[in-house]
This record gives structure tokens, C-alpha cells and sequence, in this order.
């Protein structure tokens, strides 16, 4: 049964059969945008000039990149209209909020153009955070993991990620105070156990305050002090549970990349610099910048690799002539070696086989 839906404000559902579309001959590659601090030292204008598609969780990418795909776990009233209107971005959203009112609006969620609907599965463990057969999208309090599991059911394998620190360290004030003091702050340690160790070092006037805590996200938006704490603790959950998957991840032929410097998931996910990653795409792609144009409307010849040979295309040995259904496997040119069907002999074997005359 197809995982995605429409659905009208009277309830109708309408199926729509969006799985593995994006598919193709090599692993197709999606940009997954996280709204990490570091998202803004990138080059955000080559990531969204590149050569395939983003997914943006959240606020992330706001003003520095406009997805292609998008989603969310959070409520509604969190976002952008202009997301939820622009017909451009592909959304993504779980029932529960199909009839929530797009801010600044009178319209539903549902009604917006290009935006589909999923169920939940929150009963999904490491050993199936992809499931190609689950009914739903997975579960897990997160709008990363489910942005994952979206992007592996419309067919993606490779997914970068982009300004997905998933950490939020204390500030360099509240650092360089606790080092003079003994206390040293290891980088991806929970936030609340260094301030544990912090007010065992008399520190807690300090770490009363909002300053405490450096930049959490690359757009305008801080939250208090325990909420960054509990947000910190969520994030370091979230790395643990992908560590976890990672055999899933590799049953399934996911490749996670973070072009994240500084990110949690670096000690157990593979790390490339976004240069690198921008320059595999463009020789695997292309590069839409310095494609040239010119003879182009008064070619003739198809332009073929010029490393590949003669090509021929030979119907299916699965897919049977209805013409010819006593013959299964396509017709094979005369004198080509075929060891494998039942009851014949190569030539070479019968040559060899024959008994020698003397002469």
C-alpha cells in the first residue's frame, strides 16, 4: 500500500504512489538541512546551486537555503506560511497535522499545494529504522530520523548532512571560566553534565544565566536555559539511536555523510568537507554552471560516454514473448556460448567430448 496521502478538509484520502521515485541507475543523493549554528559557516550558495535536491527539518535552512523537500514533527504554528504555499517545496507531514491552520491563514494544512500525509510508527527498533514494508513513517520524537526515513522511501541512499550539529555546547565565556577553574569541557559532552561539574566547582552564579549557553541555531531563535539543557540531551539521544541503526543503515544501503565540522555523529559516521562532496556530485551529475549550450539545438549524434563501448538492449530473459511463450529467455545470436540452459551442450564441451580418430 502506498505510504503517502492526500487529503481533502472533508477527510477524503486519496493514496499517491511516491515511493522510490526518486530512484535511479546510482545512488541517488539529497541534501538533509539541519538548523545547527555551523549551517551558517558553510557555503550554503553552492549546497543549494548543486545538482540535487534538499530536505529541510524545521526552520532549518531559513534564509540561507529553500528546500526542495520539507518536514516537520513539531506543531503547525511553529513554521512558515510560506512553506506551506509555496507550491515549489514538496511537504511532508504526519496526519495529526493535516488540519491544523497554516499561520496567518484560513487554511488547513491538508489544502496546501504539494503536500502529502503519513502515519506514525513509534514501535520501529534499531534493527528497522528503514523498513521498506513498515505502513509508516518511523517514530522516534524527531524530525531528523523521520526526514531519513522519508528520504530512503522516495528512494535516496546517499543523504548529506548539512548543519546537523545535534549538539549544543555551553558559551566560549562559560568554557574558558571553567578551565581557569579546572574544569575542562570535552567537545560532544552533554551540556548538562559539564554544568554538573561546573557547580561542583562553584560556578553556579554563572550558569544561572542565558549567555551560558552558545548560538543553538544558524536562524534568530534561542531558547531558555533548561530547554537548551533538555534540547542538548535530545540531540545526544538521537546520535546514540543512529549509532544503533547503523547496521540497518547498511542492510538497507544508506550511506549517512555529515559535511558537519564539529557534529556528534563524526565519531561514528563518515565525514567529508563540503568541497570534497560538491565536487564528486558535479562529476557524477554534472555541473550546471559550465555545461555549455552552444550546438547543442543542432546536434545530431547522441552523445555517448566516450569510455563505453557498443551498447545493445536485449529484452529481459524474465519477461516472456507473448508470441513465443514456450520460450521464456530471449533468442541468443548463433555460436554464442550459453553453458547454463538445460540440455545443451557448449560446443566446446561436445568437440572435446567426442571420441579421437586415430588417423
Amino acid at each position: 500500500m502506498p505510504l503517502f496521502h492526500r487529503l481533502s478538509t472533508s477527510g477524503k484520502q486519496r493514496s499517491v504512489w511516491l515511493e522510490d521515485q526518486y530512484a535511479g541507475t546510482t545512488r541517488s543523493t539529497c541534501w538533509l538541512i539541519g538548523g545547527g549554528p555551523s549551517l551558517s559557516q558553510l557555503p550554503t550558495d553552492q549546497i543549494a546551486a548543486s545538482p540535487c535536491p534538499k530536505l529541510a527539518v524545521n526552520l532549518s535552512g531559513c534564509g540561507l537555503i529553500r528546500p526542495t523537500f520539507w518536514t516537520s514533527y513539531d506543531p503547525t504554528v511553529r513554521f512558515h506560511r510560506s512553506i506551506y504555499l509555496d507550491a515549489g517545496i514538496t511537504k511532508f507531514v504526519h496526519r495529526r497535522r493535516a488540519m491544523d491552520l497554516v499561520p496567518e491563514t484560513t487554511f488547513k494544512v491538508c489544502e496546501c499545494p504539494a503536500t502529502y500525509v503519513f502515519d506514525r510508527d513509534g514501535a520501529r527498533s534499531y534493527d528497522h529504522l528503514l523498513d521498506p514494508q513498515a505502513a509508516g513513517i518511523i517514530d522516534w520524537s524527531d524530525s531528523l530520523v523521520q526526514g531519513i526515513d522519508i528520504l530512503y522511501r522516495l528512494g535516496f541512499r546517499r543523504i548529506l548532512l548539512a548543519g546537523c550539529d545535534l549538539s549544543v555546547p555551553p558559551s566560549m565565556e562559560v568554557v574558558e571560566l571553567a578551565r581557569q577553574r579546572g574544569v575542562e569541557y570535552q567537545p560532544g559532552e552533554l551540556l548538562q553534565e559539564f554544568f554538573q561539574r561546573c557547580t561542583r566547582a562553584s560556578l553556579n552564579e554563572l550558569l544561572q544565566q542565558e549567555s551560558s549557553v552558545g548560538a543553538q541555531y544558524h536562524f534568530d531563535e534561542r531558547k531558555s536555559l533548561a530547554a537548551a539543557i533538555a534540547t542538548d540531551a535530545h540531540y545526544f539521544r538521537i546520535v546514540q539511536y543512529l549509532r544503533l541503526s547503523r547496521r540497518n543503515l547498511a542492510l538497507h544501503g544508506v550511506e549517512l555523510i555529515s559535511v558537519t565540522p564539529g557534529s556528534r555523529l563524526n565519531g561514528f559516521f563518515p565525514y567529508l568537507p563540503v568541497k570534497k562532496v560538491l565536487q564528486e556530485l558535479r562529476t557524477e551529475i554534472g555541473d550546471p554552471a559550465r555545461e555549455p549550450t552552444r550546438g547543442l539545438y543542432t546536434e545530431q549524434l547522441p552523445r555517448r560516454n566516450a569510455e563505453a563501448g557498443p551498447m545493445r538492449d536485449y529484452r529481459s530473459p524474465g519477461s516472456a514473448d507473448p508470441k513465443r511463450a514456450q520460450d521464456p529467455v530471449p533468442p541468443v545470436p548463433a555460436g554464442e556460448l550459453i553453458v547454463e540452459r538445460e540440455g545443451w551442450t557448449p560446443f566446446a564441451q561436445r568437440a572435446y567430448a567426442a571420441p579421437i580418430e586415430e588417423g
